[in-house]
């Protein structure tokens, strides 16, 4: 969707800027032209030849350069571009953009646009959290500046909390948000994601290791393309993607209710590691030892989700897709489930504790469908977002 989008790049000055090299692959992979300014700040952290040699044309830097400026006038290049992105977008950044100043080629470009700017703030927390910062961001917020994060989690610097610069990916998917379109506009989409948590008692409770990782990277990418993106999740470790509706639930029935709610969709992918079982009578109080010995739960069966959704007679999704965590005959036993469940496809993974999917970075799929079972590589969860985002968009264009 961003063939021949023009995209002005402009990368601050911050530890943070070595992740806009990845975010220059990832817009020119999709058809982008990116047209990267690199503040003096910037180059400290990553030099004019990788920025120029991913981006694929030069790397402007001087707001008085006399080539520069009779090549392409800063007022010229501040326009040419669909959008203007600022990654990262320092405290000091976000204070010029705010207070209007035009100081050197970055500042003077956000000063003459006329063009959407998207931000992806990173800073250290306490910058982040201080009073200064927070006017300067509801002021650029109420000048109509979009923003990207950040993200909270642990800092170069060696503190934590919030003011991680967004990943490449997030980044990516608030640009074709930005751009108003994708070949998924138009489109609601339901995903299921994280673990749900079952009461034994007020402080117990039964769970998995889903970490939500999976499911939050779909999302993020069906947004990317123009979904409107119903996200229930349950409690899971990752954030949820900005972009998106999230209804947070706990347990499985819970999220069956949410699921009911959010119909009717477009497609339902349901990437929750749903427990198969809860307490059939959760007691309201801690249970404790006794000499009498272990004590006895008994068990209710919880609701299936995907099968009741991929069975409906009446207002069932176009696309129904689930996912099957196995440790064993990963194929055969998928395969059984995409039948049993009269789901659409199905997502198979080896989340045996060797491969380290379970909670992990990557994942391995293998997509069975009507056609067969496609193993799909390993690789990190984002791209298999991605891809299982432009096979869905394929499908629902069809």
């Amino acid at each position: 969707m961003l063939a021949s989008r023009r995209i002005l790049l402009i990368i601050g000055g911050g530890i943070a800027a070595y992740k806009t090299l990845e975010l220059i692959r990832r817009l020119r992979d999709r058809g982008a032209e990116v047209t990267p300014v690199l503040t003096r700040a910037g180059a400290q952290f990553v030099t004019p030849l990788s920025v120029s040699a991913l981006a694929g044309c030069k790397v402007y830097g001087d707001l008085f350069d006399l080539t520069d400026e009779a090549e392409m006038g800063h007022i010229q290049l501040s326009r040419s571009a669909d959008l203007v992105v600022v990654a990262p977008a320092t405290a000091d950044l976000m204070g010029k953009m705010a207070a209007g100043l035009a100081g050197d080629l970055a500042s003077t470009l956000l000063m003459a646009t006329d063009t959407p700017v998207l931000i992806a703030p990173a800073m250290n927390v306490r910058m982040w959290q201080h009073p200064a910062t927070r006017r300067n961001r509801a002021q650029l917020a109420a000048d109509g500046i979009a923003f990207v994060g950040p993200n909270e989690g642990s800092m170069a610097c060696g503190e934590f909390g919030p003011g991680r610069m967004a990943e490449p990916d997030e980044i990516l998917a608030a640009i074709e948000r930005a751009l108003g379109q994708g070949p998924l506009a138009g489109k609601r989409i339901l995903v299921t994601s994280g673990p749900t948590h079952e009461p034994i008692d007020p402080v117990r409770y039964i769970a998995n290791r889903s970490s939500g990782a999976q499911g939050t990277a779909i999302a993020r990418a069906l947004a990317g393309l123009g979904a409107e993106v119903i996200f229930v999740t349950g409690p899971a470790e990752v954030p949820p993607p900005e972009g998106v509706e999230v209804v947070r639930v706990e347990t499985a029935l819970q999220m069956s209710e949410a699921v009911d709610a959010a119909l009717p969709v477009d497609a339902g992918i349901f990437a929750a590691a749903v427990a198969d079982w809860r307490v059939a009578s959760a007691s309201d109080r801690k249970l404790k030892k006794s000499r009498d010995g272990l004590p006895v739960m008994e068990f209710a069966e919880n609701p299936d989700i995907l099968a009741r959704v991929a069975q409906m007679a009446k207002g069932r999704p176009r696309l129904v897709i689930g996912f099957a965590a196995e440790t064993d005959d990963v194929i055969a036993n998928a395969t059984a489930k995409r039948a049993r469940k009269c789901c659409d496809w199905i997502l198979a993974n080896d989340v045996s504790p060797a491969t380290g999917i379970m909670g992990g970075t990557e994942n391995a799929v293998v997509l069975i469908s009507e056609e067969g079972a496609e193993a799909w590589p390993r690789m990190g969860k984002a791209e298999v977002a991605e891809r299982l985002a432009a096979r869905v968009a394929a499908a629902l264009a069809s």
